[in-house]
């Protein structure tokens, strides 16, 4: 009670114009960066990290609680507007806001965006804030072998949730894997498919994979469009869009439901609890778990509101959950927290278990700036700026993909600094824009690839531990609960329901 005290008392730090200005400009700096493929709130935190030695310590965690905030919400911006998300935890978010876009309901589809990133980035913080040292001591129950059954099921259940395309799924998940298992090997000094090329010793970037597969794919899907992009544009122009488009109405918001809101928040937040899983697991996840739940399965990556809902509930609850195996441990749950860390490394705090009882005053208005930006931020910027985001979709095809495309290839280039990478983001746009001609989802290859170096890992450490044992996965609780739960969602999104109306990405 004494930390939550002092964390509501932390919010009078907001009425300093300093304090604040840095608040809301960190916040607009991270949802710029999020929302411009190729540009994550990860390297706007990196690069401004040398701005925060200018910095007391309160202030500089708090602009980087706020940038931490945008950029999970921020990606739902192109994510919608022009199928192109920002960030990886808004994959999802594109599933159904870019088919609402394409139905003229792009304002209400980031009104939903904004709910969501809104209810679940409260709740997270206020679920850091009042229970992170019990979630911490509940992630740690979660060994080795009941991570690597985490990520197996979340890979399945990402497969078998793209109904009628089961096949083409596993095969794209499969891709994705191998890709994973370029470079270093995981466990040993050897590397491996290299071929010979020193470039691929590290293996494949992430970012130019990101890029690759959504912006270089859907800027090579859109040039071979028949559409005619001037007069789509024409008409976009003449019609008006008003602030008051951007907020739901209740009884959509009604339908959509407290328990779906509630529920996928909840499995962001603990999801985010266990170190590495981010925002693009917690999203997938809430996501199954809303089609496996709903009564119109066949609606979902056709523009259902609902699909928006869970994935931005979970993903900014993630930020909440994140923080707390780096507050009480020192183990960043994420690239942004790891940045985070190192801010408070910087200024001399050692995370740990002491650090909310010895350090709590540094601390407390973190937390405060994080549920602020929330509360706050998320819809007040969509209200403000709401608009001027929707007009993205006016400018002309050639313009606006050709500038995606630079953005894109100089954001890799920014991100890596390697030629190479920058050359490896184009291959793999090639590679999912013939996926995606055949219609095969590249959501599940995306997937594939950021969960399989840790899929690996985990799998030859457990292996390792019980002397090439297979049934250890088995005899531990953590695991075996995690096989349940794969089996559960299987026979619900596999066999009980019947496969139709495949949830998948829009060409």
């Amino acid at each position: 009670m004494e930390f939550i005290s002092l964390v509501a008392s932390s919010f009078s730090l907001l009425f300093d114009p300093l304090i604040l200005a840095y608040v809301i400009s960190g916040f607009i700096i991270g949802t710029i960066f999020a929302a411009i493929p190729g540009l994550t709130a990860t390297l706007a935190l990196a690069l401004l990290l040398p701005l925060t030695y200018t910095l007391d310590v309160t202030t500089a965690l708090m602009a980087c609680a706020s940038i931490y905030m945008a950029g999970m919400c921020g990606g739902s911006i192109t994510a919608t507007t022009i199928n192109i998300p920002g960030a990886p935890s808004s994959m999802m978010t594109a599933l159904d806001g870019y088919p609402l876009q394409q139905q003229g309901k792009g304002a209400l589809a980031l009104g939903h965006a904004a709910i969501g990133s809104m209810i679940g980035g409260a709740l997270g913080a206020l679920l850091l804030i009042a229970v992170a040292p019990f979630v911490a001591e509940a992630s740690l129950l979660v060994k080795t072998t009941g991570k690597f059954s985490l990520l197996a099921f979340a890979i399945v259940v990402i497969i078998v949730a793209q109904r009628g395309k089961m096949i083409k799924a596993a095969m794209a998940a499969c891709i994705g894997l191998m890709l994973a298992t370029v470079g270093l090997d995981a466990m040993q000094p050897v590397t491996r498919f290299t071929f010979g090329l020193s470039d691929l010793t590290a293996g494949l970037d992430l970012m130019p994979v990101i890029i690759g597969t959504f912006a270089i794919s859907e800027i090579l899907i859109q040039t071979s469009s028949s559409t005619d992009a001037k007069k789509a544009a024409e008409a976009f122009s003449k019609v008006a869009i008003k602030r008051r488009d951007f907020i739901p109405p209740l009884s959509a918001i009604r339908e959509i439901g407290v328990v779906c809101y509630v529920k996928s928040s909840l499995i962001g937040y603990f999801v985010g609890t266990l170190p590495g899983a981010g925002g693009s697991m917690g999203s997938f996840l809430a996501y199954a778990e809303t089609v496996r739940t709903s009564s119109e399965p066949e609606t979902f990556g056709k523009g259902n509101p609902k699909g928006i809902a869970a994935s931005e509930s979970a993903n900014n609850a993630v930020c909440g959950g994140a923080l707390v195996p780096m507050l009480t441990f020192g183990i960043p749950g994420d690239p942004i927290t790891a940045i985070m860390l190192g801010v408070l490394v910087i200024n001399g705090i050692q995370p740990g278990p002491q650090l909310m009882s010895g350090q709590a005053e540094l601390i407390a208005p973190m937390l405060a700036a994080l549920l602020f930006s929330a509360l706050v931020l998320i819809p007040l910027t969509l209200f403000l700026l709401g608009p001027y985001f929707i007009k993205i979709v006016a400018i002309r095809k050639d313009i606006l993909y050709g500038a995606i495309a630079l953005l894109a290839v100089v954001g890799t280039y920014v991100a890596t600094y390697s030629f190479f990478q920058m050359m490896m983001a184009l291959m793999m746009g090639i590679l999912a824009y013939y996926l995606r001609k055949h219609e095969f989802p590249i959501i599940t290859l995306l997937l594939g690839f950021i969960l399989g170096p840790n899929l690996e890992e985990f799998l030859r450490r457990s292996l390792a531990l019980s002397n090439g044992n297979p049934m250890t996965f088995f005899t531990n609780l953590d695991s075996l609960f995690f096989i349940l739960l794969t089996l559960m969602f299987v026979y619900f999104l596999a066999i009980r329901k019947p496969l139709k109306s495949p949830i998948t990405k829009k060409k």
